[in-house]
């Protein structure tokens, strides 16, 4: 047993989840759950579309509160178990993902001003997506400790924020398409958008090195990888931009971004009712 680790017996009881692909599923699931004092912890496969639950007493509120979210839930297996709890853990948790927020801070200020520079917006969309990862990390470090209302009081905010930033990124989108925009430095968003993948495959290496199941890291680490073929989607928009000499690759990049934004925050948005 790990030093300054506990011991209980809980009830282990896994479900399927067979609409519940990708984080912001995730994300919804716990939401959902959260509050229900019984629970110890939850464990997310998404590959497998699984959750396992270590609670208290029975697992029927549970799936209750599972069956209306509308996922396609059913009950797999439920069976005693041993829960460990480590204040160690947590720490080494709570340093991992400030770690990773800070990366994303970083990035966020380094895009935001070299795309205002470069006049590209697939820099400056991809800046407000890493901003939008800062606010989800620094969420799931403030949040620890909290009431559920208060959670969900923080996740609609955050939500609101998100859907601000979409908006006036697509907004702006639009006014440049109509416009007669320069062509945006291509050299500066090909190399900025490199830095900035490797900022972020350090950041997943971290996440990965943790080799941590709990919900909110594995969650982490989908958010990161979907920001490297964000990184990627920049890159090629920058070469775009070169082979055409136009600046509608870089304005079909940004749109795309925005648009991942708005649907993120719609999720968020979703969970904090």
């Amino acid at each position: 047993m790990e030093h300054g680790s506990t011991v209980t017996a809980v009830h282990k009881t896994t479900f399927s989840v067979r609409h519940m692909d990708c984080a912001a599923e995730e994300q919804m699931v716990r939401m959902k759950l959260d509050g229900m004092e019984k629970i110890r912890s939850l464990s997310f496969d998404l590959k497998e579309r699984r959750l396992v639950v270590l609670h208290h007493e029975g697992h029927a509120d549970i799936l209750r509160q599972l069956d209306s979210l509308n996922f396609d839930t059913t009950l797999i297996s439920t069976e005693m178990s041993e829960a460990f709890t480590s204040s160690e853990r947590d720490g080494a948790e709570r340093r991992l993902l400030w770690q990773v927020l800070s990366i994303n801070a970083a990035f966020f200020i380094i895009e935001i001003v070299a795309g205002y520079v470069a006049g590209s917006m697939g820099l400056m969309a991809d800046s407000l997506d890493m901003l939008a990862d800062s606010i989800v990390y620094g969420l799931s470090l403030y949040a620890v400790g909290h009431a559920a209302a208060r959670k969900k009081r923080i996740a609609g905010l955050s939500g609101y924020f998100q859907m601000a930033l979409a908006v006036v990124g697509l907004l702006e989108v639009l006014r440049r398409s109509l416009g007669a925009e320069g062509i945006p430095d291509h050299t500066m968003m090909i190399a900025v958008s490199f830095f900035a993948l490797l900022g972020n495959a350090l950041c997943l290496y971290l996440l990965n090195k943790s080799k941590s199941t709990e919900a909110h890291m594995q969650a982490s680490m989908i958010f990161t990888s979907n920001d490297v073929l964000v990184n990627i989607g920049v890159i090629i928009a920058g070469l775009l931009v070169i082979a055409t000499d136009s600046p509608y690759p870089d304005l079909a990049v940004g749109l795309i971004i925005f648009a991942i934004v708005a649907r993120g925050a719609v999720r968020i948005l979703q969970l904090s009712k």
